[in-house]
């Protein structure tokens, strides 16, 4: 009798800032349950966690370095015409804690998604430059700086493909566990300044980007934060635990 072939397990993670601190509880559960993945995509914040796991960090370190975060970490000044911050800090904490590393370095196959902001078209980011390619998935359009990578400009991939469900069908996955931060509500706030307004306004567009493609996931966890905002730091921990028992519940009858 031949045997059959193990079908691969694709885990994709949207983006959403702090509420990404979520997807750390989702890989607790993971880990608990024993389920192997075979490959990981992300957007946004989704491409930094995923970066991380792809290259052999559990998810309790992953909560460690990411409760030691601050917006400040993430940006500095930038004097440039096509955004107010550089996200440059970002590619320079990934090279602190996974090294000047590239995809095909990756433990766990990885993948990201950025937008083209000259045509309007959804890059996928599959080889070269982890660091780089992380900077250009999170670089939030009017606050950062777009990414140069070989001679393209890139945004974040959030208003294309926000939860990259596709870009792991695409890479190979059979089976698709996927987590979208903002099928819940999140909690509503007045914008402080300039940077909260352009956060808020890129979000609330970006909250329908993924609703086309969700139906093609296996596994869609969506857990609850509707108690939670986009940006304060201090919730990392009940987020990650929101995260978990969200994850518990949904993939309990998630069949390898």
């Amino acid at each position: 009798m031949q045997k059959q072939k193990k079908k691969k397990i694709g885990l994709a993670l949207g983006g959403g800032v702090v509420l990404g601190a979520a997807h750390i509880g989702v890989l607790r559960a993971i880990q608990e349950m024993e389920i192997d993945i075979d490959i990981v995509t992300g957007t946004s914040i989704g491409a930094f966690i995923a970066a991380l796991y792809a290259f052999g960090k559990p998810w309790d370190v992953i909560a460690s370095i990411a409760q030691d975060l601050e917006w400040v970490d993430m940006a500095s000044l930038a004097l440039s015409q096509y955004g107010l911050l550089s996200n440059h800090k970002l590619g320079e904490i990934m090279h602190d804690f996974i090294g000047d590393v590239r995809f095909d370095e990756a433990r766990i196959p990885l993948g990201m998604v950025a937008s083209d902001v000259v045509t309007g078209e959804r890059v996928r980011l599959t080889e070269g430059s982890v660091g780089e390619a992380v900077m250009a998935s999170s670089c939030i359009p009017g606050i950062f700086t777009p990414v140069n990578i070989a001679g393209n400009m890139l945004i974040d991939g959030g208003l294309l493909e926000n939860v990259p469900i596709m870009l792991a069908h695409e890479m190979g996955a059979d089976r698709i566990i996927a987590v979208d931060l903002f099928t819940a509500s999140h909690s509503r706030r007045t914008p402080d300044n300039l940077i909260d307004l352009l956060m808020n306004t890129y979000y609330a567009a970006m909250r329908y980007a993924a609703r086309p493609y969700n139906k093609f996931a296996d596994v869609l966890i969506t857990p609850d934060l509707s108690e939670f905002n986009l940006v304060n730091t201090d919730q990392i921990p009940a987020l990650t635990q929101a995260g978990y028992l969200a994850a518990k519940e949904q993939l309990a009858a998630f069949k390898i």
